[in-house]
């Protein structure tokens, strides 16, 4: 049974940073794609960040490229996301995904996204 605990989101002041976590258990994280995504209030789930099952130069969106890195620890079966420099449109739920599909596309639908989302709110 695939289980999925994204954590590490709270509230932080804007120019500070967070690390999010992203611990899987059920399907072994070195076989998939990995991805975060959030969705801002009233608005649709994005895009923010892949990793490659088989390494690789992360993806970003540009809008936290130079900010945001992702990473992922197999042996934990766990992925992070190190965010720094945060401002108020980084508000959202961010969502951790997996998928197997060649070429890890960034359209959400090729992603499966099996946790709760885990919250960060930016204060300015």
């Amino acid at each position: 049974q695939v289980h999925v605990v994204e954590s590490g989101g709270e509230l932080v002041q804007a120019g500070g940073s967070l690390r999010l976590s992203c611990a899987a258990s059920g399907y072994p994280v070195r076989a998939y794609h990995m991805s975060w995504f959030r969705r801002p209030p009233g608005k649709e789930r994005e895009f923010v960040a892949i990793s490659r099952r088989s390494g690789g130069t992360p993806v970003y969106a540009d809008s936290v490229k130079g900010r945001f890195t992702i990473s992922r620890d197999n042996a934990k079966n766990t992925m992070y996301l190190q965010m720094n420099s945060l401002n108020g449109e980084d508000t959202a739920v961010y969502y951790c995904g997996a998928s197997t599909v060649a070429g890890a596309p960034s359209l959400e639908s090729h992603w499966r996204f099996w946790g709760q989302g885990t919250q960060v709110t930016v204060s300015s």
